[in-house]
């Protein structure tokens, strides 16, 4: 699930937002960094559980992550001049 290439860019550091180019580019950036986190440490932990109720609910944070990664990627979209 994990990749090297990043999900989305940032280059322009500019929203629709009028006064808030660089604040919400970066908040999103951010906040699609801290996700990442999570992201990976649920995949880390995916590959070393063997108890199948844990291994679901690191599964759940997993997809609940990407999930969330999609949302920061529409609300880019829905931003951008």
């Amino acid at each position: 699930m994990m990749s090297s290439e990043p999900l989305f860019s940032f280059a322009s550091g500019h929203s629709s937002v009028s006064g808030e180019e660089p604040e919400l580019q970066t908040l999103l950036h951010r906040l699609n960094n801290q996700i990442g986190i999570i992201l990976a440490n649920a995949e880390l932990l995916e590959t070393r559980l063997v108890d199948d109720a844990a291994l679901s609910r690191a599964r759940q944070i997993a997809a609940s992550a990407v999930d969330a990664i999609d949302t920061v990627k529409q609300i880019c979209v829905k931003t951008r001049p």
